[in-house]
């Protein structure tokens, strides 16, 4: 009987644990060089809301009238950053970000505690007022 009891607990462990596994959700990041800019001169207001859909399923808005500032260039973009709200990319762990803008389009995130590129699969415009 003793056998046959050490015999079923690898293998309910086995089951506990693989259809109870956690569900990863990655956030993508390509590693970027970040160089800092210390200037007001490319400061500017969102003008409408931008709804954002990220990759991992969660959403985010732009709040309409946050300022942004210019603070850095990676090989994507811009780099802006607001003090009007606080900006996250969520998966399966939550990462501060920065928004990452080329030809008027945001086209990602900067995630600076990774120093890494997190990029969007559709891109969004951007109404700016300066």
């Amino acid at each position: 009987m003793a056998k046959k009891i050490w015999f079923l607990i690898p293998l309910l462990s086995f089951g506990l644990t693989y259809n109870c596994a956690f569900d990863v959700v990655r956030v993508k990041q390509e590693p970027a060089h970040f160089e800092p800019i210390s200037s007001d001169q490319d400061a500017w207001t969102l003008a409408q809301d931008v709804k954002i859909s990220l990759d991992t399923g969660y959403n985010r808005k732009l709040k309409a009238g946050t300022r942004w500032d210019l603070i850095g260039k990676i090989e994507n973009g811009d780099v802006y950053k607001t003090k009007d709200q606080i900006l996250t990319v969520e998966g399966s762990n939550i990462y501060e970000a920065y928004i990452v803008v080329s030809e008027g389009l945001l086209v990602g995130f900067y995630l600076p505690a990774k120093h890494t590129f997190s990029p969007l699969s559709k891109k969004k415009p951007l109404l700016i007022e300066k």
